[in-house]
């Protein structure tokens, strides 16, 4: 276990906030950011990771998109293709889950 720098995890100020905010509670990642039980803090709270999995992006769902703070998985999907260039869905591609919760 071990103490990360929020933004080593969750890459916007967006993601952030909705963290605070209770909105967000997990991140899938393209790799592997931090290991169960490792923490972080924003403004004073702490967070504590309790989950990595292994997944592709065909496993993700409504459900998952609503954790990233998402309406649902049709606007996360908007959202990947935004913030990386040459972006294209594959349900094949692996990610890496990373589900937090506040201490």
């Amino acid at each position: 276990m071990a103490e990360i720098d929020v933004d080593t995890l969750l890459p916007s100020g967006r993601m952030i906030e909705g963290a605070l905010e209770g909105d967000v509670t997990q991140i899938h990642r393209g790799q592997q950011y931090a290991e169960e039980g490792d923490t972080f803090e924003v403004d004073g709270e702490s967070f504590e990771v309790v989950e990595i999995t292994d997944r592709t992006l065909g496993e993700l769902t409504d459900e998952d998109a609503r954790a990233e703070g998402m309406r649902d998985l049709a606007q996360y999907r908007q959202v990947l293709d935004r913030a990386h260039d040459d972006f294209e869905w594959d349900d094949d591609s692996e990610i890496v889950l990373h589900r937090f919760e506040r201490q």
